[in-house]
């Protein structure tokens, strides 16, 4: 059935697959946006409780698709896996370790004599959901404003920059990304709660959700604008008709304007997400983080689509034009294409299993006496 595909369709079947994982764990990110709201609107220990239980029967599913996003590029774009996770080194590990705590937070905050006491891993939670984030959306950034690397004729990666990676936490796009998503997943992270809580009791409680989503969503505004208009003003790595890449002006607007699709993937998201927000602060209502949801998968995969497709190098080099990757000299082989496609048909019944796993564990509101009477986080 694949076996027929053109080598071409399959490489982008494959870096629309990665996005769509990749934006999966952008809606995810409520968990850490979730954790970095604890000390803003839990004010005692009922309150805390509450939070950082419904965020934990979610936190697994967050660092899981994180994961399989890394998992799904090394086995479709080795190349990019090399260069990126090899010589942006200490991004990386950063990263890692932001997460290694979040895991340690919630296994251990609550266990009786824990020498370093719970305030200290409410400390790590907002730092994975503070710092990891923002790392992250540095380095997806990336796919935009380049890395300091070049490759040899063997494919062996030289990193051009002593900070290893983190050099690109100095650009102002590259944070501007990264402060959008820390502040887009604060927004997820309060709608997320007031969906997943029993507030019976806890108005003043619920006011302060409401209030946090409102405040996170003016902060996240200005820098998502920032990151649309320095995008469809940048010039964007094209690659010419010889292969050779090349500086375009207006590149990634004339993506934009060349895929309608992904240009109606993008603003149907930002309406979502605007929209969302709106229901939750003016309607009073639950569920605002499935339109948000849903809004910023869409965004996510609109700008995935326009780091790779359309003739455009999704992983350019600063250092050497020649060296930046696409996703056609960054993929796999043909066959080892071929052979993913077969297994990536278990996908939706993986989505149907996780669908009703999530149904089952959200189909009863989290309330106070669980929290009190039973075994929490």
């Amino acid at each position: 059935m694949f076996g027929n595909l053109e080598y071409t369709t399959l490489q982008q079947i494959w870096w629309l697959l990665c996005s769509v994982v990749g934006s999966l764990f952008l809606f995810l990110n409520f968990v850490q946006g979730g954790q970095t709201l604890l000390c803003q609107v839990a004010k005692n220990d009922l309150e805390k409780s509450l939070v950082v239980n419904s965020l934990g029967r979610k936190w697994e599913l967050a660092f899981t698709t994180l994961v399989l996003f890394g998992g799904a590029l090394f086995a479709a774009f080795p190349k990019f896996y090399a260069t990126s996770f090899g010589g942006a080194y200490w991004v990386w590990m950063i990263i890692l370790f932001t997460f290694i705590i979040q895991a340690v937070s919630y296994e251990y905050r609550k266990k009786p004599d824990n020498f370093l006491g719970t305030r200290t891993y409410e400390m790590f939670l907002f730092i994975n959901g503070s710092l990891g984030l923002l790392l992250i959306g540095a380095a997806v950034a990336t796919f935009f404003s380049g890395s300091n690397f070049t490759l040899n004729l063997y494919n062996q990666v030289t990193w051009n920059h002593p900070l290893l990676g983190l050099e690109a936490a100095f650009s102002l796009f590259n944070l501007s990304l990264g402060f959008f998503l820390v502040f887009n997943a604060r927004v997820l992270g309060g709608m997320y709660l007031l969906n997943n809580i029993d507030f019976t009791e806890l108005d003043v409680f619920q006011g302060r959700l409401r209030r946090a989503v409102w405040i996170n969503f003016c902060c996240a505004l200005p820098f998502l604008l920032y990151v649309l208009i320095s995008l469809l003003l940048r010039k964007g790595y094209g690659i010419g008709d010889n292969g050779v890449i090349e500086l375009v002006a207006y590149k990634y607007l004339g993506n934009l304007l060349a895929m309608p699709l992904v240009l109606g993937l993008l603003l149907t998201g930002l309406i979502l997400v605007i929209l969302s927000v709106w229901l939750t602060v003016y309607r009073t209502s639950f569920r605002g983080i499935w339109p948000g949801g849903l809004g910023t998968v869409l965004v996510g995969l609109s700008l995935f689509s326009l780091a790779g497709l359309n003739q455009t190098a999704f992983y350019p080099s600063l250092t050497d034009l020649q060296s930046s990757l696409t996703i056609y000299n960054a993929s796999s082989s043909q066959y080892t294409l071929t052979v993913m496609t077969y297994v990536a048909l278990m996908i939706p019944l993986v989505l149907a299993y996780i669908a009703y796993v999530w149904r089952q564990m959200d189909g009863k509101k989290l309330t106070a006496r669980e929290v009190t009477e039973e075994e929490s986080y």
